[in-house]
């Protein structure tokens, strides 16, 4: 798929790129690649690349001294440092961090060519409204001005809920953290981002097993497991930095590295094991493998005593996955996972890897909970080299999720309770009643009035259910009326045909994005639509988290180029219009119109204490970026040095406070350290027995630990049954009397002494518990197979049927209604979609990056050599693919050997096409991406998740005929 252009005009004018003005220093794509950035070496070429940046070329002074600027690479979670050249404000040059101890002075094709994300001539260049069906520029008072009084009027007339605040993994944790504020300010909890369609049932199953829904080791970590386990993730694509992490492991260790994915994927050709499966049977798959582990007593029989709960009741469902069944239902024989099954029991410690392959399923939390039951049984949890390295997305979708930009939960994790709301009440410096007051209410089905303050939002993955569902049907006064896309791709969301119909429905439409994204040319609009320039984070500053919890922290690189405005500028002046800024901001320095971030991160530091967000202060995060040459490339942790015993960007959790001085935890429920040395247990979270069972650890404890055994969460009428409380200061004290006296846990104690002393005597804060898989809470409590919605094996609907229909996040949600539908008469292929290493996302940057739309220029469906002949398609021929709610793409079609015959895969980073229709003009001039091409959830099929509504993109039903 490496093509040529062939027409510059299908494929975007190239000619006014800065490409096509580099005569002098011609960077060719060979060169681009091996030298990972515009400036190789650190030399310049100033002259041949600035192209259309805001500041003129001739602002750069031959030979005059450059800046260097430390930055975080904008696309995957990886954490990759960039180093920025600057010449007198112009960004000439770059290179990868070499002494960055994640990326190790490497960059991917997408972080290589970073410098054009923000110095690109293709960006939103100031603020534009639709009028018309043309886009019109307006100024930013007018833009404020405008859109603040239309959705003043909605919200008096229809309440705060009919407002969707739709936020942004691409914003620093300031910026995220603001912008849950915001909406709750605002009065709604009807907010998201993008991490409800690719991880929150990792985040949901995870948390539910084991206390915390994140990675638990880290990338470099890998480097001393003993065997890789990837399964619905491809990190040779998606994630490419890591890949030197992974074979480092394999190279080094001799590690047998097994992917398990229905498609050949680039990671696949590394693999000493593929395991090629049905999609949509993760859950058959594992457990046919663990039923080889517990027939022959593989096991680690006292881990699971010491510390899981409920591996009985999995031991009987696996029982019923025998190696027949199992093949029968994933298509993978019982040979082969036998003999996976004695490759990861005869090499401990190994880890476990997934990514959205296995997340994106109406069964994605059953997914991810019985990955995680497999590392348990195993014994890998809580030990060098093994975990759950959950790979996420983009680069700040970890720290975006931990601060809750969700329908779900406030900052932390700590849900929508009273008392949450009280707990972040305090550390605003808010009055709890009036925060209250901005909220709707709605009658419950006893008939008393609940305030939607306590009730979860609509998810971003139903908004299009909020604008066109009869509002009879939704837990909130009326429908959403106006959608505000801070920095998210619609594209990337499914059944883009009803998208479209629910844009034309909404009375406002806010785009705020540095590009203008597909929501600026999906719909028929003729009005009511703005385009806001935010940013790119390379034009302001603050911290980052990446997907191993480090927090690193950026330098701004430039100031913002054309006339756009940082984020957490935009918060503040829509905060101004809504006349709660002074309320919002009353903790935060501003100056002039710009909050001051290293304030935002002083006051989310006084609050996050549920994961630990409280002991990375700017100052410690900036020392670790000033200082990352004296980290070890295995352990992240410092030698000597400033930093000297932290570990790499103070990985969450950080207890206590700055002041205290944690050093960061490099792998959750490592028990072989002390806690005060980052060491941990399971969390005891879900109480401390269930159905008479013990739920606490027996006879495992971090070291150092003064209580030899199990124990529930901190509180401080724990302390003083300890008689602990006396290692308490006068003002800890004073603080946690102020909060609720004894009442008060580890979670709500704003002076963080009940952390400092449960640490002091070896305890983890949060309690010291078993895992459990069985999570009584969930719709299955173990884990199982359940059919896809969409399915062609009619034959196993019966013995594997989905949920019944149900209420779901304020909607209704199909399940049986759907399955119950055979379309596999007309629709009999599978449908699945993924990465490519060229594009991130929606793709709007990298498809207006010259540098990478090269590299792939055409939307494209792969098919299976046997498919292609019976349909009579060749490599390269046009086709429609058709799926069966009505919608069909026409792509180009790669007949590959990468799938199985039967099963079809797109790439989902393209948009600007619809159904056949190119959409370019529709684009404000000189904004359209450089490549455009059918948005693969165009085709892309209703389904949710049963536990948190992550849409089904993996496992659907298609044809296919050439166009």
């Amino acid at each position: 798929m490496l093509r040529k252009k062939t027409s510059g005009v299908a494929n975007g004018p190239l000619s006014s790129s800065f490409i096509g003005k580099a005569a002098e220093k011609v960077v060719d794509r060979r060169a681009f690649l091996r030298g990972s950035g515009l400036a190789i070496g650190g030399i310049a070429a100033a002259s041949a690349l600035v192209g259309a940046n805001v500041k003129p070329a001739q602002a750069v002074i031959a030979g005059g001294a450059a800046e260097i600027k430390k930055t975080v690479c904008t696309h995957c979670s990886v954490g990759c440092s960039v180093i920025a050249e600057v010449n007198n404000g112009v960004w000439t040059g770059q290179e990868p961090g070499w002494d960055s101890p994640i990326n190790l002075g490497a960059h991917c094709a997408k972080g290589a060519s970073v410098r054009e994300t923000a110095s690109g001539e293709r960006r939103l260049k100031y603020p534009m409204k639709l009028v018309g069906g043309k886009w019109s520029r307006m100024s930013w008072d007018e833009a404020i001005n405008e859109i603040g009084d239309k959705m003043e009027d909605i919200r008096g007339k229809s309440g705060p809920d009919s407002v969707y605040w739709l936020g942004s993994a691409k914003h620093s944790n300031e910026q995220a953290y603001l912008f849950r504020k915001f909406y709750a300010y605002w009065g709604t909890n009807n907010g998201d981002h993008q991490a409800r369609i690719c991880h929150s049932t990792t985040v949901a199953g995870v948390a539910n097993t084991w206390g915390y829904g994140a990675m638990t080791n880290s990338y470099n970590d890998i480097h001393n497991s003993r065997a890789i386990f990837v399964i619905g993730g491809n990190p040779a694509e998606a994630h490419p930095v890591s890949l030197l992490h992974i074979l480092k492991a394999k190279e080094q260790n001799n590690a047998p590295l097994i992917i398990c994915d229905p498609r050949f994927t680039r990671t696949a050709a590394h693999a000493d094991e593929y395991v090629r499966f049905r999609p949509g049977t993760d859950v058959g798959l594992i457990w046919g493998i663990m039923w080889h582990i517990f027939e022959n007593g593989w096991e680690d029989k006292e881990f699971i005593r010491q510390r899981v709960y409920g591996m009985d009741d999995v031991m009987d469902e696996v029982k019923k996955w025998t190696p027949e069944e199992t093949e029968r239902v994933t298509g993978v024989p019982g040979s082969q996972l036998k003999r996976v099954a004695q490759t990861m029991a005869n090499n401990r410690p190994g880890t476990f890897i997934w990514c959205m392959g296995g997340t994106q399923h109406t069964n994605g939390n059953n997914n991810t909970r019985a990955y995680c039951a497999l590392q348990l049984a195993l014994g890998n949890m809580g030990t060098a080299g093994g975990g759950a390295n959950i790979f996420r997305g983009h680069d700040n979708v970890q720290g975006a999720t931990d601060f809750c930009v969700l329908s779900h939960s406030l900052p932390g994790y700590y849900g929508l309770s009273a008392g949450a709301w009280k707990h972040w009440s305090r550390v605003w410096g808010e009055d709890y009643d009036w925060i209250k007051g901005r909220f709707d209410t709605i009658k419950g089905s006893d008939g008393k009035e609940k305030s939607l303050m306590n009730l979860k939002g609509i998810p971003v993955s139903r908004w299009i259910d909020g604008v066109l569902e009869d509002k009879e049907n939704i837990d909130q006064p009326d429908n959403v009326r106006a959608m505000v896309f801070w920095g998210h791709a619609p594209n990337s969301q499914t059944r883009q045909l009803e998208m479209k119909q629910a844009m034309e429905k909404l009375d406002l439409m806010v785009v705020i994005d540095p590009f203008p994204t597909v929501s600026a040319v999906l719909s028929d609009r003729t009005d009511g639509v703005y385009l806001l320039p935010a940013s790119t984070q390379y034009e302001t500053y603050g911290s980052v988290t990446a997907s191993n919890r480090s927090l690193q922290w950026r330098e701004k690189v430039i100031d913002p180029s054309f006339d756009s405005l940082p984020d957490h500028v935009i918060m503040y002046k829509f905060a101004k219009k809504f006349g709660f800024a002074d309320r919002m901001f009353r903790n935060i320095t501003i100056n002039g119109e710009e909050p001051l971030v290293e304030d935002v991160t002083r006051e989310f530091n006084k609050g996050m204490w549920t994961i630990g967000y409280t002991g990375q202060s700017p100052e410690r995060l900036k020392l670790h970026m000033e200082n990352q040459h004296t980290f070890d490339r295995t352990t992240l942790q410092a030698i000597g040095g400033p930093a000297d015993g932290d570990y790499y960007g103070l990985p969450w959790p950080c207890w206590g406070t700055a002041d205290m001085g944690h050093p960061g935890t490099p792998l959750l429920y490592d028990t072989s350290k002390p806690v005060a040395e980052g060491g941990l247990c399971f969390r005891a979270r879900f109480g401390v027995e269930h159905e008479g069972n013990n739920l606490l650890a027996e006879g495992s404890y971090p070291v150092g630990s003064e209580i030899k055994d199990g124990y529930p969460e901190f509180n401080m009428a724990m302390l003083k049954k300890l008689g602990w409380d006396g290692d308490l200061s006068a003002d800890e004290k004073a603080a946690i009397k102020k909060v609720a006296g004894d009442k008060t846990n580890w979670k709500t104690d704003l002076s963080g002494g009940i952390q400092r002393v449960a640490i002091k005597h070896g305890c983890a804060p949060f309690g010291n518990a078993k895992a459990r898989v069985k999570v009584w809470t969930f719709p299955d409590p173990i884990p199982l197979h359940r059919e896809p919605l969409y399915t062609n094996r009619r034959d196993l609907v019966a013995d594997y049927p989905t949920y019944s229909d149900r209420k779901a996040y304020r909607l209704p949600t199909l399940y049986k209604s759907i399955q119950d539908v055979d379309h596999s008469k007309n629709y009999p292929f599978i449908l699945t979609s993924g990465r490519l290493v060229e594009y991130v996302g929606g793709g709007d940057n990298t498809r207006s990056n010259p540098w990478l739309a090269e590299l792939q220029q055409d939307m494209f469906v792969e098919l299976n050599p046997r498919d292609a002949n019976s349909k009579r398609i060749r490599d390269g021929d046009m086709v429609w693919v058709s799926t069966p709610e009505g919608a069909r793409i026409k792509v180009m079609a790669m007949v590959t050997e990468r799938v199985a015959a039967g099963v079809m895969f797109l790439p989902f980073h393209y948009g600007g096409h619809l159904e056949g229709k190119d959409l370019r003009s529709k684009y404000p001039d000189g904004a359209d991406p450089y490549v455009l091409g059918e948005a693969a959830n165009t085709a892309m099929t209703y389904g949710y998740d049963s536990v948190t509504q992550m849409q089904e993109t993996k496992c659907s039903l298609c044809n296919i005929e050439r166009a």
